[in-house]
């Protein structure tokens, strides 16, 4: 009506119409949806392992969705030939001005595929389809829980079982030069780590008093979102509507790098002590989240991890709430935890909750482990139990004696964990420096380390020692024995037991003959015994007072 009102006598009645109609079209938000020139698609390959991904990319011909990440829309349905199996997935969008789009279809096992993919915008779409073959080649795939033995991981694909040994690295996102990104997952994976967490947004304080200091070479202040003040703790400006694109296609190559190594990345989405986060519950936090399971989801090598000390900014209905949006939006349905700073603080029984992940500082872990068992059965629903954070090598807390987060005391509490049918995460040191001479480490704040650090050479005699039989199918039984010593059996078939201590032991067995040997458990010695027969058996005693293990297996 002011337009009229400006514009009448000056301009005849007709074209006062059209310019009043045009205001009105420009004032719509259908204007920012209008049409792309045009959207040609990739072709997908002829042929694919199982387990790896097929990625189309939709690239938009003069874009102009006003913000392309949230007016503008990739998706796309995968499923077998024959129709027995679908999956809806999400695209996402790839360039700071929408001209690029991708969407990843992963085969979870070998067959053939078709696929359908359409790119949205307003009143605008485009479809294009397609077709390719998953061969087996026996690669690993994700990690699920094993279906016989719940207390424990299968790999996917090959049906192996995972002998889960972590590490924490929650900023290894935060160096610039990725070749140090990858000499880590490397040098982590030599040491037989399988497993590293790793925050996808977050910033911290430096308040740890570690040897580390951000500076040119890497930095804790993660930028999954464009930023007014990259730098500023406090105030970074986070623009929550889109996305650094940079930050994650750098974090996909770093998931493919350890993908390529058999090495599972837990995403934890969240790791921030400055309360930056995204709403709780907001239509922010909940296109993050997606975003990330679009971009993430058709790597094999993932978990997901709502957030570090989640229960100190978040609740139980949000984690319930949120850990069910990522099993609707994840079409692979990796598995999911929490990790809260209360045992108590676990979705147990829910569907979306595959495995615990806690933090728990106490040196009486095996206790704690088998406590936590107790919980997960009274929730009647087995899965499998982790404690992800119970200390870092030379980060003594103010409440902790001298000595209690020393590599060998770390050593020996997951042997504890790991003799209660529990898994663990450990955190190696970061005395060697960031940003700080020497530096050449960063340990559990970066992922960085060198030849100096040999925590993780006694964790990997550990792995040596379960491997090296059916783990996954023995239970806790230290009533099998005495003198404060821990046991896991299978009865009849495998004892394994643990001496803290050294000293002797005596194990109630099921009569017949088993071969048995002493494991150190410090420097993966092994010295056979011989056989072992009776329903009562006394083991000669250990070679020295360090901690030793005993494998008996039945003949």
């Amino acid at each position: 009506m002011k337009i009229s009102r400006f514009l009448e006598g000056r301009v005849p009645a007709k074209v006062v119409f059209r310019i009043f109609l045009g205001s009105l079209i420009a004032l719509s938000p259908a204007a920012s949806l209008a049409a792309p020139a045009s959207v040609s698609y990739s072709s997908a390959p002829l042929q694919i392992e199982a387990y790896d991904f097929v990625e189309i990319t939709a690239t938009i011909l003069s874009p102009d969705a006003r913000d392309p990440f949230e007016d503008a829309t990739l998706t796309g349905t995968l499923a077998t030939e024959d129709g027995s199996h679908h999956w809806d997935v999400d695209g996402f969008c790839d360039a700071d001005n929408g001209s690029v789009f991708r969407i990843r279809f992963m085969a979870p096992h070998a067959g053939s595929y078709k696929y359908s993919v359409t790119y949205r915008q307003g009143g605008f779409q485009q479809t294009s389809t397609g077709t390719f073959q998953a061969i087996d080649a026996r690669r690993r795939g994700t990690i699920g829980v094993d279906p016989k033995y719940p207390w424990h991981f299968i790999w996917e694909g090959t049906g192996e079982h995972y002998f889960f040994n972590g590490t924490t690295a929650f900023w290894l996102m935060g160096w610039r030069d990725e070749r140090t990104i990858q000499y880590s997952i490397e040098r982590l994976h030599r040491l037989q780590v399988n497993r590293i967490r790793v925050a996808v947004a977050g910033r911290t304080n430096m308040f740890y008093g570690e040897p580390v200091m951000i500076g040119s070479s890497w930095t804790v202040f993660l930028t999954p979102w464009p930023a007014e003040k990259t730098d500023d703790f406090s105030h970074p400006g986070f623009d929550y509507s889109r996305f650094n694109v940079s930050y994650w296609q750098k974090y996909e190559r770093m998931l493919k790098f350890a993908r390529d190594r058999d090495m599972i990345i837990s995403l934890v989405l969240d790791m921030s002590d400055g309360k930056i986060h995204p709403a709780a519950g907001s239509g922010d936090e909940h296109r993050f989240i997606r975003y990330a399971a679009a971009r993430f989801g058709a790597f094999s090598n993932i978990t997901w991890d709502l957030g570090d000390d989640l229960d100190s900014y978040r609740d139980e209905k949000w984690t319930h709430e949120t850990g069910m949006l990522i099993q609707g939006w994840d079409p692979y349905k990796h598995l999911e935890t929490s990790h809260p700073t209360k045992i108590a603080h676990q979705d147990r029984a829910s569907s979306w909750f595959g495995f615990t992940s806690y933090q728990e500082w106490s040196r009486d872990q095996h206790r704690l482990m088998l406590e936590s068992r107790k919980l997960q059965q009274e929730a009647g629903r087995i899965i499998p139990q982790t404690n992800e954070e119970y200390g870092y090598e030379d980060h003594y807390p103010l409440w902790a004696l001298p000595g209690s987060d020393s590599a060998d005391t770390l050593r020996r509490t997951a042997w504890e964990i790991a003799m209660a049918g529990g898994y663990q995460t450990a955190g190696e040191t970061a005395r060697r420096g960031t940003n700080i001479w020497p530096d050449m480490g960063g340990g559990w704040m970066n992922g960085r380390g060198d030849d100096t650090m040999t925590m993780f050479l006694g964790y990997g005699h550990m792995v040596d020692f379960f491997t090296s039989f059916d783990w996954w199918k023995t239970n806790p039984h230290d009533e099998f024995v005495n003198n404060g010593n821990y046991c896991l059996a299978d009865l009849g078939k495998t004892y394994a037991v643990y001496l803290p201590r050294g000293g002797d032991v005596t194990i109630q067995l099921k009569s017949g003959p088993y071969e048995a040997y002493w494991f150190n458990a410090f420097s993966g010695e092994k010295i056979d015994l011989p056989p072992a027969e009776g329903q009562s058996w006394t083991s000669p005693v250990a070679p020295d007072h360090n901690d030793w293990v005993l494998l008996l297996q039945a003949k």
